[in-house]
C-alpha cells in the first residue's frame, strides 16, 4: 500500500491573480481557503480548495518569472500538466460547458484515453490541464 494518501495541492504560476482565482471558482466552485500576502522573500500566493481534500496553490509573478512553452507538451516545464478527476460522464459534461463559460481556452471534446474519460483545455493563462472520470 503506498504511504501517501494523495496530493495535497499543486503549485501554479499566474501573471494575473484575480482572473486566474476568478477562473477556479466559476469553473470548479473553487474556494479561496488561505492567502499569503507578498513579501521580499515570497510571491503573492492564494490557496483555493478545488475540492476532494486537494487544492491550488496559485502564486502571482512577473511574466518573465514563468518558464516553458505552454503550448509543446515536453517544453512546459518540470510539471506538463494536472488533471481534476470528477465522478461521472455527466459530470465532465457538465464541465465542459463550465469551462468555456468561465473562460477556458481550447476546450476539447470528452475523449477516452484507456480506462478514463478526459477533456482537455487551457486556463485564462493558456496552461494545459485536464479534466477526466473513469469511463467505466
Amino acid at each position: 500500500m503506498p504511504m501517501s494518501t494523495g496530493f495535497d495541492h499543486v503549485a501554479t504560476l499566474t501573471t494575473d491573480m484575480d482572473r486566474t482565482v476568478r477562473f477556479y471558482e466559476e469553473a470548479f466552485d473553487g474556494k479561496v481557503r488561505g492567502e499569503v500576502l507578498r513579501s521580499e522573500n515570497h510571491p503573492w500566493m492564494k490557496i483555493v480548495d478545488i475540492g476532494g481534500g486537494a487544492a491550488l496553490n496559485i502564486f502571482e509573478v512577473p511574466a518573465e518569472e514563468i518558464i516553458g512553452e505552454r503550448r509543446r507538451q515536453g517544453r512546459r516545464g518540470a510539471v506538463d500538466h494536472f488533471a481534476f478527476s470528477v465522478d461521472s460522464r455527466a459530470t465532465l459534461d457538465t464541465m465542459r460547458e463550465r469551462l468555456a463559460a468561465a473562460g477556458a481556452q481550447e476546450v476539447g471534446d470528452v475523449q477516452q484515453l484507456g480506462p478514463t474519460l478526459s477533456v482537455f483545455f487551457r486556463d485564462p493563462d493558456g496552461m494545459e490541464l485536464e479534466v477526466c472520470c473513469r469511463a467505466d
